[in-house]
């Protein structure tokens, strides 16, 4: 058969197009994933870069439940602009704990990878509750109901567990100590929480 056969042949049957095209997207794919699991930058963890602790954690659980990557991207680049504004572009061992991790490149808000200590406390909150009390154009929804709702001490020990299954290195005392420490907290507290621990062990400077 020559390869203008071969060609039309492939080009007619819809099916077997589509298998050839999952194999080399594939093959694609694996060429650059796997060498990113041998470097040392993408998998070891920065100084001072730690598995979340329990609150952060929690925040962290719910700032995917709620869906707020979509909105929000956690990956500075290496542009001039970027790094004026956000700071130090975003390194791979920032992210080793986190499963998913929060990159990307949808900003319909600001992105957070180095939102960490810029704004207190108390601003993270009215923001959550009701954005437009701090920022009067902004479009983010609301998120009221976190202030009145609790942490589930029992969910977040399970999560410990499950993430140490894969290599976070969580100790028996984190673990142990994983309800208390969010006992009584809101899951406002958690998300303020993370938010603040974002970027805090980022390179200085652009």
């Amino acid at each position: 058969m020559s390869n203008k056969n071969a060609h039309e042949k492939v080009e007619k049957n819809v099916g077997l197009m589509a298998v050839l095209i999952a194999v080399v997207v594939s093959f694609g794919g694996l060429a650059e994933i796997v060498p990113l699991m041998y470097q040392a930058e993408a998998v070891e963890p920065l100084p001072g870069v730690k598995p979340y602790p329990a609150l952060e954690l929690a925040g962290r659980d719910v700032y995917v439940r709620e869906g707020c990557y979509n909105c929000h991207s956690q990956m500075v680049r290496t542009l001039r602009f970027e790094t004026e504004r956000y700071g130090h572009y975003s390194l791979a061992g920032e992210s080793v704990y986190d499963h998913p991790f929060q990159w990307g490149s949808k900003r319909t808000g600001p992105d957070l990878a180095r939102v960490g200590g810029r704004y207190s406390d108390d601003w993270h909150r009215v923001h959550l509750i009701n954005p437009r009390d701090v920022v009067p154009e902004s479009n983010m929804p609301a998120f009221p109901w976190l202030e009145t709702t609790t942490v589930d001490g029992e969910r977040i020990t399970a999560h410990m567990k499950s993430l140490r299954t894969i290599g976070d290195p969580y100790t028996d005392a984190d673990i142990a100590g994983a309800a208390k420490a969010v006992e009584g907290k809101t899951e406002l507290d958690a998300v303020v929480a993370y938010l603040q621990g974002l970027g805090k062990h980022a390179p200085r400077g652009g």
